[in-house]
């Protein structure tokens, strides 16, 4: 069995995500695919940052009846940053030996990876699944491609290598770096708060099942 886990915010979870996420499910493939909210993310701000449980309940009613994309609530049960190396350690224990865990991550995410919290480890644990659309001016998959190779080698390790298909990277000891091509969407969760703040709509930016909540809850004004 293939697992994903995609970690993030979620704040609040968006078609942005659930489309990248459900096209790495087919694309890959995956058999599932688990968002996973940060209860405490510790690379970002948590000034606007609505309660852990709002955002994956937002997100168990946007996945509900969606073959391949579930919902995990492994990083509200317990206290601190939400690590992620942690993350995977708890989903190895959670799942048997035979299941195959793929951290997904986007290309902007991943360019830095060795900021997180014990990288390494994760690196000899977990294989990457990074998902690959223009970010910070790459706009070609070439210039992507490139990125990746540049700071896999200069940042991470020299034994990185590239296949000739640009499907993934391989190196002796650590665990593979998958890259896969997703569809651009220019949605974030930061433009739709911006957006709420300043009175406009958010429809067809959020599912419907989140939109309510926030709408309800009167979230992000």
């Amino acid at each position: 069995m293939r697992i994903g886990l995609f970690g993030g915010t979620f704040n609040p979870v968006h078609i942005g995500h659930l489309r990248a996420a459900l096209e790495v499910v087919e694309k890959f493939p995956l058999d599932e695919c688990y968002l996973v909210p940060a209860a405490t993310p510790p690379h970002k701000a948590t000034g606007d940052m609505v309660d852990a449980n709002i955002r994956y309940d937002m997100i168990r009613r946007a996945v509900t009846g969606q073959a391949g994309l579930k919902v995990s609530d492994i990083e509200l049960k317990r206290p601190g940053p939400s690590y992620t190396v942690d993350t995977v350690r708890l989903f190895r224990e959670k799942f048997s030996d035979t299941a195959r865990l793929y951290l997904i991550v986007g290309l902007d995410a991943f360019l830095e990876l060795d900021t997180w919290k014990s990288y390494r480890t994760l690196l000899n644990s977990v294989a990457l699944i990074v998902m690959s659309r223009p970010e910070r001016g790459l706009e070609t998959s070439t210039e992507r491609w490139q990125a990746l190779n540049d700071f896999l080698c200069h940042g991470i390790s020299k034994e990185y290598t590239g296949s000739e298909e640009r499907s993934v990277f391989s190196h002796p000891q650590l665990m593979p770096i998958h890259v896969i091509n997703v569809t651009m969407l220019d949605i974030s969760s930061s433009k739709i708060r911006e957006l709420i703040r300043s009175g406009c709509s958010v429809r067809y930016l959020l599912p419907a099942e989140v939109l309510d909540i926030v709408e309800s809850r009167g979230l992000y004004v």
